[in-house]
Formats: structure tokens, C-alpha cells, sequence
């Protein structure tokens, strides 16, 4: 079990789900990762819906705006990162080119929040805590596990997110000559990010959250049963487990990482 009372600023936090239909969302994830459903009302007279496992929240989701519906946007997975100041973090992302896209602003007595745009165009997410310090349990089955960045300039990006957080960056080549970067926030892996190439197309960069499950496979059969898509099979990462990138019924896109069996 990985339990966490509070996070180290700089190191990703929670994660939750802007999503066109909340009640579909909510049957499809609950089934698949087995969520428990705590409906929270907020002022503005929707809910926002925390998922639980074991009574400990893990990831939440929200209705997307009917703007921002109107406008296009599609079901999307944010990432959220600790952070000791909301605005301090917003204006120094805008210093190194970030486009602020909401906040800073406060979400009720919870926390202070920014979203911003980095300069490649992924959008992600600073959390300032107060009563809500981010996810209870990470790293097992269901709950969050890995963030990651596909960007169409990597070297962009990482010189954005060392500034920004502090963050160290490592490479190292994977198969076909892929390099893949690690973050980490001081002694912590904390994030990952690839180069998008042309096989990625129009895709616009952005953040991926990975859930733990125990198998990868028998939980990429129960997202095709709930109406989910394969966007990527389920496949080995050598050293460090079996994942699979997929597909909401709503569109949002995520990803399944199971880990190798430790004797």
C-alpha cells in the first residue's frame, strides 16, 4: 500500500476528469478500476464527484462546461502539481512562456489553483494545498501511478518544467533509438515524457495519467466491455511492467500500467 498524508512540492498530486457525460464517465470507471463514488456539491450547483478506494480518495471527475463543450473541447484527463504558492507558480510559468488558461483562483477551502498551457501546448495543473492535499493512495491498484508528457519538442519542454519545478531531467534510449526522459523531483521519480514523431499526427502535446492495475490485460478486456478503445495494446516496458494506452467512452484518454511481480 502506498498511503500519502501530504506531497512534496513539485511532485504531481492528483489527477481528475473533465468529461462531457459525468454519469457515464462515472459507471465506466467505477466498473473498471472498482471506485467507490463520493458526490461532493459545489457552489456553482454541479458535483464534483471523488473516486475512493478503501475509503481514500484517488482521482475525481467534474461535467465539462457547456462552453467549453460548444467550443470542442474533448473529455481530458489534468494533472495537478504541488506547489507552496498558486500565483508564485502562475507567474513565473508565464515568465518562461506558459499561457494561463484559468486562476489563480481558490477552490473553496480545499486548495488555490492555476492551469496553464506550457509552451509546447500540454496543459497542466498547479495545486496549492490547504484542507485537500491531493490523492490519499498512489502507486496501486487503482490508483494513480505515473504522468506523462508526449510533446512535439522535447527540449522546449524540458527546459520549461526543470525551471518551473526544479525537476532533473534524465534520458536514456529505448528501442528504435526513442529517447525517453525521466523527471525527477529531487530523490523521486516523478513523470516521464517522449518526443512526439509524425505517427502522432495533429495530436496536440499533452499530459497522460497512468492508473496501477493488477493485470494489464484482463483490464484492457473490461474497458472494451464498458465501451472503452485500445489506442495502444497492452505491451512490456522492459524493467518496469506491462501497460496500455486507451480510451474513454467520452473520448479521454489514459493509461494502465501493471507492475512486474516482486519476489
Amino acid at each position: 500500500m502506498a498511503e500519502f498524508t501530504e506531497y512534496k512540492p513539485g511532485t504531481f498530486c492528483w489527477v481528475d476528469l473533465s468529461t462531457t457525460d459525468a454519469e457515464a464517465a462515472k459507471q465506466f470507471y467505477s466498473k473498471l478500476f472498482g471506485w467507490s463514488i463520493v458526490e461532493m456539491p459545489i457552489p456553482d450547483g454541479t458535483t464534483y464527484t471523488m473516486f475512493q478506494v478503501r475509503g481514500k480518495d484517488v482521482a475525481a471527475l467534474y461535467p465539462m462546461g457547456k462552453e467549453q463543450q460548444a467550443a470542442g473541447v474533448p473529455s481530458h484527463w489534468m494533472s495537478y502539481v504541488s506547489v507552496t504558492s498558486a500565483d508564485d507558480t502562475a507567474e513565473k510559468a508565464a515568465s518562461l512562456g506558459a499561457e494561463i488558461l484559468a486562476g489563480p483562483f481558490d477552490v473553496m477551502e480545499s486548495g488555490r489553483m492555476v492551469m496553464f498551457q506550457d509552451p509546447t501546448g500540454a496543459q497542466v495543473a498547479a495545486w496549492q494545498p490547504k484542507d485537500h492535499f491531493g490523492a490519499a493512495l498512489a502507486n496501486e491498484p487503482g490508483a494513480f501511478c505515473w504522468n506523462e508528457l508526449a510533446t512535439k519538442d522535447a527540449k522546449k519542454a524540458t527546459a520549461f518544467y526543470t525551471q518551473l519545478f526544479g525537476w532533473q531531467a534524465e534520458t536514456q534510449e529505448m528501442s528504435e533509438g526513442m529517447v525517453y526522459t525521466s523527471f525527477r523531483n529531487d530523490d523521486r521519480y516523478n513523470g516521464g515524457m517522449m518526443q512526439m514523431s509524425e505517427e502522432w499526427g495533429d495530436m496536440p502535446s499533452n499530459w497522460t495519467v497512468y492508473f496501477t492495475v493488477e493485470s494489464c490485460d484482463e483490464s484492457v478486456e473490461r474497458a472494451q466491455s464498458l465501451g472503452g478503445s485500445v489506442m495502444v495494446p497492452p505491451s512490456d516496458i522492459p524493467e518496469v511492467g506491462r501497460f496500455s494506452m486507451l480510451q474513454d467512452p467520452q473520448g479521454a484518454i489514459f493509461a494502465m500500467l501493471e507492475f512486474p511481480d516482486v519476489e
